[in-house]
């Protein structure tokens, strides 16, 4: 029955609709370790699609899951619902106002490439993720980004001025900064809207509420802060804070993951390009613990950046062939490498600085080597610090570097000593973690090494997790800086703010989105953390008996080098080969990624003899060119080559090869044969 009306539903849209078992396992899973199978995929092409869209989950009590690249951490974008992926159409850059400083697109657009539309003009959109070539505006609004530079530009939400909505009845909305009397005005609409308006009076007039909240979220101090909704900032807007700035609901909706309503488009907030110099201070320490006390030195001199890469990431850099000439910098085997970014008008200006730093730094004995690189050498450092995710998808074997408690974030002045005593959690059990990215805004990412195919690590998952997070409430720190709850931390959330603010978040949920289409089990009522995950804990496979050699590891195990990172989905204008089939026809299915995560699925849930005998392998991995970009350019060095090679030999042992394949792959014995053609040919025209 549901088919049928999925059927009826797709004769609505005028773009796409698909609910076939191909393109639900390839939007199964995000960059997280969580996999759902998906009840269909939608890519709208207009805001009535959306509409549409929204109707379908009301009379059929489903819901739609709002994704643009898909490189979520924590399971946002993974659900049973449908899966509604704005990235393919909704990528306009609608307007720009040069003068007042802003620019409206739809969610679609790609951060960098909004970025070379702005450089033209003297401005630029200052957050900057790790996955800026690929990631789309409307992603970085659910989840509130930031990157490197948060130490200046902050996060999204400080930023995103305007937001154009589609509300859970399918009615239209425009959220924006309002005065008093226009946010009371807004109470009294006999809408949704106005119920909204209402409800979140209510709630924020109340003057315990209010000390609950300062009391319980994480102190004002730490700067990267995503948990939960952030009625944390409302309630100091004028409305309940006299002298507050205007009440916008946009600071709610940065971070929501797509539970509250369905954006359509985007008004940000953009900068004047900054300084035209930049020089990279690149200070290598013999530990973890004295780079984080250097960096509270480097940030005395106002630095737009300052950046961890800890040994675990240097390692990596030497196996992977994109990166490894980016480590042209280090000398030696530094436990940790902080990269600092001053920006100043001249080198001379930057060069100065550094040296202070220097000097500081070595009368406390910190640091062994401090290079400073200007130019097209920090593009390189900057390539091999973004790489760092997908880079530890280079371990072999089914350990692996888990994204579980990897974006807390204290107050930076804490940072020493809440790694140290995070060390200290792992030590206790036997784990080592990797460290890296955001020192200068207190957040380090922290992955343990766990093999999630066993129970023991299934469970360690847990453990970890919850250790974890009694210590970032110790330092009434963030559990998430940026990458979100999602699946991953929403279930920690009444432990982070006290269950009488967990509750008040449950309430807006409930008034925005009453029969929960919008993006369920995030945020708030998700189900066990670790429930859902791509690995079944004991889970069993079979030996593969390959045609190719995979150094240490089994085919399987290489495809999962795949972490779902997205690399593969940046555009021409980005440069580089990976993946041209991608860059040709903007679809997931032609990513490098959607041929490692469908061999995965097979390879691992096939119940046949031969699991490469599969037509669904065979239609993902048809326009893949074997070009090798893949195996250069992706920092986990997946080679989608070898893969389709070795998958086209399996099934040709299956079903026979084609005799296309056959000609082609004899045509050195056939030329002579059909000469003769040619020449008949030759001598009839002559």
């Amino acid at each position: 029955m549901m088919k049928e009306h999925l059927q009826q539903l797709a004769a609505q849209l005028e773009g796409d609709l698909f609910f076939d078992d191909t393109m639900r396992i390839l939007y199964a899973t995000d960059a997280s370790a969580y996999r759902e199978m998906p009840l269909a995929v939608a890519i709208p092409k207009t805001r009535n699609d959306i509409q549409a869209l929204i109707r379908f989950a009301q009379e059929h009590h489903t819901s739609l899951i709002p994704r643009t690249a898909g490189t979520s951490l924590a399971g946002q974008v993974v659900g049973n619902g449908i899966v509604v992926d704005v990235g393919r159409h909704f990528t306009r850059i609608l307007e720009l106002n040069k003068e007042e400083g802003w620019v409206r697109v739809e969610p679609g657009v790609i951060r960098d490439e909004l970025n070379l539309f702005l450089k033209p003009h003297g401005l630029f959109f200052g957050p900057e993720t790790s996955t800026a070539n690929r990631a789309m505006i409307g992603g970085m609004v659910g989840n509130n980004s930031c990157g490197s530079n948060s130490v200046v530009y902050g996060s999204t939400r400080d930023h995103l001025l305007e937001v154009q909505a589609l509300l859970s009845d399918g009615s239209k909305v425009v959220f924006k900064a309002l005065s008093p009397d226009e946010f009371h005005a807004k109470c009294e609409l006999d809408t949704l809207e106005g119920k909204v308006y209402r409800q979140i009076r209510s709630i924020l007039s109340v003057e315990s509420n209010q000390e609950e909240i300062r009391r319980q979220f994480p102190k004002p101090s730490v700067e990267r802060r995503n948990t939960g909704y952030a009625i944390d900032l409302l309630v100091e807007t004028a409305p309940f804070n006299a002298g507050g700035p205007d009440f916008n609901f946009c600071s709610l909706i940065a971070g929501s993951e797509g539970t509250l309503c369905f954006i359509t488009e985007i008004k940000l907030h953009v900068n004047e390009l900054p300084p035209r110099e930049s020089g990279l201070l690149c200070v290598h320490f013999n530990t973890i613990d004295e780079s984080l006390r250097a960096n509270l030195i480097a940030l005395k001199y106002k630095p737009s950046a300052s950046e961890l890469i800890d040994h675990y990431i240097l390692e990596c850099t030497k196996d992977n062939i994109e990166q490894r000439k980016n480590r042209f910098f280090v000398q030696g085997d530094p436990g940790a490498i902080l990269v600092i970014e001053y920006a100043r008008e001249t080198r001379e200006e930057i060069a100065d600085i550094c040296r202070q730093v220097e000097a500081e730094m070595r009368a406390a004995g910190l640091g062994y080597h401090f290079p400073v690189l200007y130019g097209d050498d920090c593009k390189k450092i900057w390539t091999l610090r973004k790489a760092g995710l997908g880079l530890l998808g280079n371990l072999p074997g089914d350990d692996k570097a888990v994204p579980v408690i990897e974006d807390t974030a204290v107050d930076v002045n804490d940072l020493p000593a809440y790694i140290r005593d995070f060390n200290e959690i792992l030590q206790k059990h036997g784990l080592y973690s990797v460290h890296y990215a955001h020192a200068g805004s207190g957040e380090l990412h922290l992955r343990p090494i766990l093999n999630l195919k066993t129970e023991e690590g299934n469970r360690m998952f847990r453990v970890i997790a919850e250790e974890i997070a009694t210590l970032v409430k110790k330092y009434n720190g963030s559990l998430s800086g940026e990458h979100g709850d999602g699946r991953l931390r929403g279930e920690f959330i009444p432990q982070m703010i006290g269950p009488k603010n967990y509750e008040l978040l449950r309430q807006i949920k409930y008034t925005w989105d009453p029969k929960n289409i919008f993006n369920p089990n995030k945020i708030v009522d998700t189900p066990s953390m670790n429930s859902m995950l791509r690995y079944e804990p004991g889970q069993q496979t079979p030996t593969f008996n390959t045609i190719f050699r995979y150094h240490n590891q089994d085919i399987l195990q290489h495809a999962e080098q795949c972490n779902g990172s997205g690399d593969c989905r940046k555009t021409h204008l980005s440069g580089g080969t990976m993946c041209p089939s991608y860059m040709a026809t903007r679809n997931e299915k032609d990513t490098t990624r959607a041929r490692a995560n469908i061999l995965r699925e097979f390879l691992t849930h096939s119940h046949k003899v031969n699991r490469f005998d599969h037509a669904e392998i065979k239609e993902v991995m048809d326009l893949c060119l074997s070009c090798k970009g893949c195996k250069g350019e992706c920092p986990s060095n997946v080679d989608v080559a070898k893969l389709k090679a070795e998958f086209l030999q399996h099934y040709y042992d299956a079903n026979g090869v084609p005799l296309r394949s056959r000609l082609i792959a004899n045509f050195t014995k056939s030329a002579p044969q059909y000469a003769h053609i040619a020449e008949a040919d030759i001598a009839g025209m002559v």
